[in-house]
């Protein structure tokens, strides 16, 4: 199997249960995790921006359960029973785009949103940002397409009803859109 083919998500696999203020309460399943509305679990969200200042975001793979065909940021996942948040998102990065690079943390928070009878999503979120410049070579199983957008674009196109995108990814763009948009650019040396 090549690695763009390459199966790096399981419904079984461990994921991290929090409390609202982050402490670990527990473990459970990522599909159990996701089932009904949801249990609040640990993940992240990851935003990559070239020296442009353009955004990379994917569409998910149509194997999704949970908003799939959606556009979505570069990378979101979980971390797993015993991993660190930030190795997962460097793993995550890897294993869905073929990428190495340095994640900086943003900010965290909490959310919940329900996707018809497939499930949840109920997380408490941290966000992270990078820089890559380089080749994107995508995970099938994860995203079936992927763009460069740029800020004016993607706050038109959040806009309209006819493009999908994810309920995370416009509460994270917003967030960082009014609040952390110097942050990224005076650490990374871009404008966005």
């Amino acid at each position: 199997m090549n690695y763009k083919e390459k199966i790096v998500s399981d419904p079984d696999e461990q994921l991290i249960l929090v409390d609202s203020d982050d402490n670990e309460i527990g473990y459970s399943s990522k599909s159990e995790c996701h089932k009904d509305l949801g249990l609040l679990h640990r993940a992240f969200s990851i935003f990559l921006f070239n020296s442009t200042g353009e955004l990379l975001i994917q569409k998910r793979s149509i194997k999704k359960e949970l908003w799939g065909q959606y556009w979505s940021n570069s990378c979101c996942s979980h971390p797993r029973k015993g991993e660190d948040l930030h190795e997962a998102a460097i793993r995550r990065v890897h294993q869905e785009l073929s990428i190495e690079c340095s994640l900086n943390f943003l900010y965290k928070f909490q959310y919940q949103e329900k996707y018809t009878d497939n499930g949840s999503e109920h997380e408490l979120c941290s966000v992270f940002y990078g820089l890559y410049d380089g080749t994107i070579n995508c995970n099938e199983n994860e995203i079936e397409d992927w763009r460069m957008i740029s800020s004016t674009q993607l706050n038109e196109e959040i806009g309209q009803s006819n493009i999908l995108y994810t309920p995370w990814l416009k509460l994270e763009w917003a967030e960082i859109t009014t609040k952390y948009k110097e942050v990224i650019e005076n650490d990374i040396g871009i404008v966005i």
